[in-house]
């Protein structure tokens, strides 16, 4: 497991704060992307307006564009944190390009796709990361809303630099107990999607969070069942599963994603909550800070108290 002097993690948000905007996905709404920056301001953030840039089919904008955008946010000394449009599919592009090997340590938020980026940043630099809402997926549609995305923990993970804070997870517990372990995971299908590849994650030690949607409990099954085939689930101390909307069972009364979640994972005797709104979630979704140290207690509804802070002074 990863030493907590080895993470790097990136200077707290304070009142002010500007955020630069980058698409390394998919295109977001216009309307829906005005209104996340609007939301961003009321808690007291400043946004740098997007470059308006042509989106080239499913991605947001040529790859060279996409790949420039988010270097460029990351070089400019006038913002502080990064934050995605939304998710979709494409930033997996910029790793192909590469990274420099030294980036200007700056929190980045976002779920998703954006799993992809956050991974590689773990992997290759120990980045701490945040694991929540977007311009376009979340903010555009407020705190404490259907839909919309939970502010105490958004200003917790960005701004707290001291003490432990707790999150409460709104879930069930599948297999009751409490563990300790670094904070990592994401949208499930991009995390499987690491294995093999230079950044793919190494989950031994974590309480790992998994989430996704619009998959049938059968495909849900693949995907677990290959993670544990690929060692990934072996040496985990806690799991966070997301509620998956949008995965119900194709005929009536076969196997749900939370049957599915139980029968293969519930073996693995470790504390295990499930349906928590963290990424995809018609609830507010919760942010998570990735890198970090944190217990999960799994009793009730389930609660994941961060030890560490994810941001410094």
């Amino acid at each position: 497991m990863i030493a907590a002097a080895a993470v790097q993690r990136p200077r707290a948000l304070r009142q002010g704060s500007r955020f630069a905007v980058v698409a390394p996905a998919s295109p977001g709404k216009s309307d829906r992307v005005a209104a996340g920056q609007k939301e961003l301001e009321r808690l007291g953030f400043s946004v740098v307006p997007p470059e308006k840039l042509p989106s080239d089919g499913y991605f947001a904008s040529p790859i060279n564009a996409r790949h420039s955008e988010f270097l460029n946010a990351l070089a400019d000394p006038a913002s502080q944190a990064l934050i995605a449009t939304r998710g979709g599919y494409g930033s997996v592009y910029l790793l192909e390009q590469g990274l420099p090997t030294s980036l200007a340590v700056k929190p980045l938020v976002g779920f998703s796709d954006l799993t992809t980026l956050q991974i590689y940043l773990w992997q290759k630099h120990r980045w701490a990361g945040f694991y929540g809402p977007m311009l376009a997926a979340g903010l555009d549609c407020g705190a404490g809303t259907p839909g919309g995305y939970d502010e105490i923990s958004f200003r917790n993970a960005l701004t707290r630099t001291s003490g432990t804070w707790m999150i409460p997870l709104q879930g069930e517990t599948l297999q009751m107990g409490s563990a300790e372990g670094i904070v990592l995971g994401g949208a499930m299908t991009l995390f499987e999607a690491t294995i093999g590849a230079p950044w793919e994650l190494d989950s031994d030690g974590a309480i790992l969070i998994l989430e996704d949607r619009a998959m049938k409990p059968y495909q849900i099954d693949r995907v677990l069942m290959h993670l544990k085939h690929a060692g990934k689930l072996s040496k985990i101390r806690g799991l966070v599963l997301g509620d998956f909307p949008d995965c119900e069972p194709p005929v009536a009364g076969s196997p749900s994603v939370r049957d599915v979640c139980a029968r293969i994972l519930a073996p693995l005797g470790i504390p295990i909550v499930y349906g928590a709104p963290i990424g995809h979630t018609a609830r507010s979704i919760l942010t998570i800070p990735l890198g970090v140290r944190a217990r999960l207690s799994a009793e009730g509804s389930g609660r994941l108290e961060i030890l560490e802070p994810a941001v410094i002074e």
